[in-house]
């Protein structure tokens, strides 16, 4: 792998004076992280771009500290968050979860006549990456970008279902509960059983938990590794969402979530 000094004193570079160092080590660095999604210690990660130790620790605490990076529960090894899968999903030319989630979104409009809606979280908020409207004259549209509270969300509980417990109990800790309507839930401790329930089920609801008379339901996508990286999930007013429906809804988003996962590789009979 080509390192910064390299780069810089390469003859053949003309613009190699122009360069910032750390700001080209941090690059790299998460082209390396991009390739290991077990993650990688600080030690290994200095050996690997032939940096000193302490600016590969230095690195990494900054890119952690703005969220690009995570350290894997219980381990000294760092790992890319979904916060890349974000902005990659803002450009353009980073097509890759679009590509495999795009028809299966649409078809999962068609079989529902509802808006489907595709989405990630960053920490403890979850973000909007795209939609395919519904059907119906009345329909919900959200705008890509739209930040969400994963406490009242169904692609918000699906994905936080997803996560090992300790991430999972810990991720929640972090959050904080406002109430938006009567069925908000707003203690952590309440939150952590409801989100064992959906673990089961395999999918989320919003039961007019932030807006009136609107249900949503969610499932969780899986990257290669059975790691939760977004979440497919429908949205339409209640009265076209009868409880007596919610489950008939929800095995399929999840069978079209379950669909999108496959294309990344999950192995989601091995997945618990």
């Amino acid at each position: 792998m080509t390192n910064e000094s390299d780069w810089e004193n390469s003859a053949d570079n003309p613009r190699a004076r122009y360069i910032v160092p750390n700001l080209d080590r941090a690059l790299v660095m998460l082209e390396l992280l991009s390739s290991r999604p077990e993650g990688i210690n600080v030690s290994d990660l200095g050996v690997e771009l032939k940096i000193p130790k302490n600016s590969a620790f230095r690195i990494a605490v900054t890119l952690e500290n703005r969220g690009f990076l995570e350290k894997v529960e219980g381990t000294k090894r760092y790992r890319l968050t979904p916060r890349l899968l974000v902005l990659g999903a803002m450009s353009v030319t980073d097509a890759n979860l679009f590509e495999k989630s795009i028809d299966v979104m649409r078809r999962l409009r068609d079989a529902t006549g509802e808006t489907a809606l595709l989405g990630t979280m960053i920490d403890t908020e979850g973000v909007v990456l795209d939609q395919a409207l519904g059907t119906h004259h009345f329909k919900f549209a959200v705008d890509a970008g739209t930040r969400f509270c994963l406490h009242t969300a169904a692609p918000g509980k699906a994905m936080l279902a997803g996560l090992p417990e300790e991430e999972r109990i810990q991720r929640v800790m972090r959050m904080k509960l406002p109430r938006f309507t009567p069925n908000t839930i707003t203690t952590h401790e309440e939150f952590l059983n409801h989100l064992k329930e959906v673990a089961v089920r395999g999918y989320g609801f919003d039961l007019a938990e932030e807006m009136e008379g609107q249900t949503c339901i969610g499932a969780a996508i899986r990257g290669a590794t059975g790691g939760v990286i977004a979440a497919l999930w429908i949205t339409a007013p209640s009265s076209r969402i009868p409880d007596t429906q919610l489950d008939s809804f929800g095995a399929v988003v999840k069978a079209h979530a379950d669909e999108i996962s496959s294309r990344f590789g999950a192995v989601l009979s091995q997945i618990a």
